[in-house]
C-alpha cells in the first residue's frame, strides 16, 4: 500500500499533471467568463435587434412537462464559437511569439569565436586562425 501511495505521489507531482490541472482550472474559469459574455453582453443586443427576442426563453412545448429548449442550445452554440475563436487567437498569438523568439535566438547565435592565441575574431568552423596561422582545437 505504501508503494502504491508513493507511485501516486510521483504521478501527481509530475510537471505535466500539474500543468494539466492548472489548465483545467483556468479553462473552467474562462468558460464562466465566456458564458457571462454570451448571456449578458452579446445575446441581449442580438435579441433586441431581432424584435426583443430572448433566446434563452425560446422553446417548443411538446406536451406538458416536455420542452425542447432550442434557445438555450443557440446560446451554447454561440458560446462555443466564441471560445473556439478565443482559443484560436490565443494559439495564433503564442505561435507568432514563439516563432519570433526562435528567430531572435537564431540571429543571436554567435557566428565567430576568439582565437585563443591572438584573440582575433574567427569563424566558428575555422581549424586555423587566418591572422596568426595557429592551428585550433575543435
Amino acid at each position: 500500500m505504501k508503494n502504491f501511495l508513493n507511485e501516486f505521489k510521483k504521478f501527481a507531482m509530475r510537471g505535466n499533471v500539474l500543468d494539466m490541472a492548472v489548465g483545467i482550472i483556468i479553462g473552467a474559469a474562462f468558460g464562466k467568463i465566456v458564458t457571462s459574455l454570451v448571456e449578458d453582453v452579446i445575446m441581449p443586443p442580438i435579441g433586441w435587434a431581432l424584435g426583443k427576442v430572448d433566446f434563452s426563453d425560446l422553446a417548443i412545448d411538446l406536451t406538458e412537462g416536455v420542452t425542447i429548449k432550442y434557445g438555450a442550445f443557440i446560446n451554447t452554440v454561440i458560446s462555443f464559437i466564441i471560445v473556439a475563436f478565443a482559443v484560436f487567437v490565443l494559439i495564433k498569438a503564442l505561435n507568432t511569439l514563439q516563432a519570433k523568439m526562435a528567430k531572435e535566438e537564431a540571429a543571436a547565435a554567435p557566428t565567430t569565436k576568439k582565437c585563443p592565441y591572438c584573440c582575433s575574431d574567427i569563424a566558428l568552423e575555422a581549424t586555423r586562425c587566418p591572422h596568426c596561422t595557429s592551428e585550433l582545437k575543435k
